[in-house]
């Protein structure tokens, strides 16, 4: 399957309805990834630390979408109880979520693990790691309370970011992709399915910062795989459950 638009059958945009949470919602996956889901119809609640920069992609969503949502958070110092807050907001809020999509990475460039200082390396585990893991678990619950719901990885390239110098980056990809399957299947019998997208090369300031001297412009925009963010956060990705999905350009 190609990463064309994901188009609505009877003229019902497919994520019509729907709640969906984006983190690093102000990256450029993310932000693109809300455009698109704002265009499907659905009310997109932003979520990130660099507030300038959400209200930017929150005053683009409310020209071309349902009213959106801003909740600034940093993942790298946010405790479950943050998470626990901003759930029982979102409830408040809008009463229901449908989607989780997990767009945040932290990445500072090429380095041997060897002369990684103790806290970088666990900075970078925490927010490519363990913060999508208690944002998820803190969103279950409400997730849980909808008919058909959708947690959503975006995955680097395993290949790529195993080889050296991509330090905790590299390692936190990896155990991301086992937390995508334990998890998988763990919630198969739930109205809550986990699925990844693993797209290719874009044009994104983490590419940039580990492919130095290479002209970004051979690769596509983020905004190439946006529609297949759509497509599994709607009720179509079902067919993704518990996959890590690599869609062709």
């Amino acid at each position: 399957m190609t990463c064309e638009p994901n188009e609505a059958r009877a003229g019902v945009p497919v994520l019509a309805g729907r709640v969906i949470l984006i983190s690093g919602a102000h990256g450029g996956l993310g932000a693109a990834a809300a455009r698109a889901c704002a265009a499907a119809a659905a009310n997109v609640v932003l979520l990130g630390r660099r507030v300038p920069q959400l209200e930017r992609v929150y005053d683009e969503l409310a020209a071309i979408g349902p009213q959106p949502a801003i909740f600034p958070i940093d993942l790298e110092g946010a405790s479950p109880a943050d998470y626990a807050d901003m759930v029982q907001r979102l409830r408040g809020e809008f009463g229901r979520l449908d989607g989780v999509l997990h767009c945040a990475a932290e990445f500072r460039g090429l380095s041997p693990l060897e002369l990684t200082e103790a806290l970088d390396f666990a900075r970078t585990l925490h927010v490519n790691l363990t913060a999508p893991w208690l944002l998820s678990q803190a969103c279950l619950p409400l997730l849980r309370e909808a008919s058909d719901a959708a947690l959503v990885f975006v995955l680097d390239d395993r290949q790529q970011v195993g080889r050296a110098y991509w330090g905790a980056y590299g390692v936190a990809e990896h155990a991301l992709a086992g937390l995508v399957a334990i998890l998988s299947d763990e919630l198969d019998n739930s109205p809550v399915r986990v699925s990844a997208l693993q797209p290719g090369p874009m044009r994104t300031a983490l590419r940039a910062r580990a492919h130095f001297g290479v002209d970004p412009a051979q690769w596509p925009e983020p905004a190439h795989y946006a529609p297949a963010l759509v497509h599994l956060l709607s009720a179509a990705g079902a067919e993704h459950r518990g996959r890590i999905w690599s869609p062709s350009l």
